[in-house]
């Protein structure tokens, strides 16, 4: 019976799911992010994050732990080092997948892992807040001046005169 038994097989054998997981780690761990598919992320993301967690106390029995999962030396310095460096703070939640669309060959949906610290784009410190504007449709035929919105009526807000536009000349019919 399979009580209980509910992870994700990935179509292999185990010594090949071990093995893929350890060498998709180390380069997630030395890259900060992989594409890889849907299901292989998810299942990367349940192996990665405990090894992180362990990462964050540095002792000899943590890094043997981390290292009989992984095999390669520097990703664990990098993982010991780098990484719980700027994680020691997070309570978990390390990583992050995004799916990416559907692979073209045979339809498999894609995704990219990361490693949730160390993207730039998204890491952004304090978010300078978005500058309001507003924008409002002006038809040719009214005046600018008649274009303020009721949000700014409720706002109290100053409006600015813009110089009047033009209303477009319509052709005369002779």
């Amino acid at each position: 019976m399979r009580h209980n038994k509910k992870f994700n097989h990935l179509g292999r054998t185990a010594s090949h799911r071990d093995a893929m997981l350890a060498n998709m780690a180390i380069s997630l761990i030395m890259h900060k992010r992989i594409t890889t598919t849907l299901a292989k992320a998810k299942a990367l993301k349940k192996y990665v994050e405990p090894l992180i967690t362990r990462s964050k106390d540095d002792t000899t029995n943590s890094r043997r732990v981390v290292f009989r999962y992984l095999q390669n030396k520097y990703a664990v310095t990098e993982l010991f080092k780098a990484v719980a460096a700027k994680v020691g703070n997070r309570p978990g939640g390390y990583t992050r997948v995004i799916k990416l669309g559907f692979r073209q060959g045979d339809a498999a949906q894609l995704a990219f892992i990361e490693l949730v610290d160390f993207d730039e784009n998204m890491a952004k410190t304090p978010k300078a807040e978005a500058k309001k504007t507003r924008r409002s449709r002006r038809s040719a035929a009214k005046p600018a001046a008649d274009s303020v919105t009721e949000e700014a009526l409720k706002t109290n807000e100053a409006v600015e005169e813009a110089p009047q536009a033009k209303p477009a000349e319509e052709p005369k019919a002779e």
